[in-house]
């Protein structure tokens, strides 16, 4: 077979043909789309968290401009620390993440993505670089950092990166999920000459055992929830806000509770998590303290879910979550030629993603409440990671090394 001709037979070393890509105009159509979707995401996620603002201040003895302008204030600073920005707040700095405003703005940052940006790399950073300047803009416009004698280029870096990843991590998802996204690895791309198949197996068993994992520790705190409803109740009659601030209590609350979800995962494999220095929520047991007058707090664990049993159960959970992306793997795998050394590659790259995941979650659902005994609040992230990823890694290592011993078969002959 002859030569190519043109202008890319002289340069061999390319792996896009200049006719795949688009033309300058439709790259900067695509720009454009995407940059419209994010500035629809950030309008739809801040007006949600202004609109509860301004329900919040309602009530308050406060002059209509002044209630307009203290709503805005709060609402720019509830969204920007939902991205990871920390706020000041009586004096202690705030750093823990509701988790809720972040999933809030990831989700409209996809849905605005699938449905106006076109489905290329340039409508995807359209849309990351937008919602990165767009955030960066109110964290610039709120005000600086939150302690006045440090400097305001820490805080505008933060809101740049949780802008980067929220942003970027909707727009992705939201391009995978259109009809005619782009696909994930290119067959014959360098992602997949680089990283080998067996590899990539395992990194999608970690995204099912992570799944799995946090469904899990969604069901926990369910039962938490309606286990200390009693005490919900009680708190809240103490509290007596009214409906306007009933409104803004449970906003908030439902704002947290992914933090909730995720910490039960730590909960689950063993290390725990805290509520405040020297507290302690593990399944070993429990140590409480003096805690804010939170109805949503009240579903935290309490002395009578430690003990032996939790200690059994609870990681065996999270060991059945990497069975179950075991068996993912393990069925997608030719088992005439799969090799000890394939399987290798399944564990580690299982091994080392849900790690890296896990450390993430706990590090963005955790940090400081407040000052004093609330400046500990959450897991350790790289302990957590550890216990997660061994957990998942024996039960994933487990199901793989029974489909490839062939127990199955053996145990139907006998």
């Amino acid at each position: 077979m002859s030569a190519p001709s043109g202008t890319n037979a002289a340069r061999p070393g390319r792996t896009v043909d200049a006719a795949e890509r688009p033309p300058r105009g439709e790259r900067f159509a695509a720009v454009t789309s995407g940059a419209w979707a994010a500035l629809q995401a950030v309008v739809l996620s801040y007006a949600v968290v202004a609109l509860l603002a301004v329900v919040g201040v309602l009530g308050a003895a406060q002059s209509p401009d002044a209630a307009w302008t203290s709503a805005l204030g709060v609402a720019t600073w509830f969204w920007l620390l939902g991205h990871g920005v920390p706020v000041a707040a009586g004096g202690a700095t705030v750093t823990l993440v509701p988790l809720g405003i972040g999933a809030l703005a990831l989700f409209t940052s996809y849905v605005s993505t699938k449905r106006s940006t076109l489905p290329t790399l340039a409508g995807w950073v359209g849309s990351t670089v937008t919602y990165t300047l767009l955030t960066v803009v109110l964290a610039a416009l709120a005000g600086g950092a939150p302690d006045p004698t440090t400097s305001v280029a820490p805080v505008v870096a933060l809101a740049g990166l949780g802008g980067a990843v929220v942003g970027g991590g909707g727009a992705a998802l939201g391009l995978l999920a259109q009809p005619d996204g782009p696909e994930p690895v290119r067959p014959g791309g360098r992602i997949d000459r680089w990283v080998p198949d067996v590899l990539r197996l395992g990194m999608r068993a970690a995204v099912v055992a992570l799944a799995l994992l946090v469904g899990a520790g969604a069901l926990l705190t369910l039962v938490w929830v309606v286990a200390g409803r009693a005490t919900s109740d009680d708190i809240v009659t103490g509290l007596d806000p009214g409906w306007i601030g009933g409104v803004v209590l449970a906003a908030a609350q439902l704002a947290l509770l992914p933090n909730l979800v995720v910490w039960a995962t730590a909960w689950l494999a063993g290390p725990g998590f805290a509520v405040g220095q020297g507290t302690a929520f593990a399944t070993t047991g429990t140590v409480a303290g003096p805690l804010p007058a939170v109805p949503l707090l009240a579903a935290l664990p309490g002395p009578d879910w430690a003990g032996p049993a939790a200690v059994v159960w609870g990681p065996a959970v999270v060991v059945a979550t990497g069975v179950v992306a075991g068996v993912f793997a393990w069925r997608r795998l030719n088992p005439d030629v799969v090799r000890w050394q394939d399987l290798s590659w399944v564990v580690g790259g299982l091994v080392v993603v849900t790690g890296v995941m896990t450390a993430l979650l706990q590090w963005w659902a955790g940090g400081a409440a407040g000052s004093g005994r609330l400046s500990d609040v959450g897991a350790s992230p790289f302990v957590t990671a550890g216990v997660v990823a061994a957990e998942v890694g024996a039960g994933a290592a487990a199901a793989l090394a029974w489909g490839h011993l062939g127990l199955s078969e053996r145990l139907r002959r006998r």
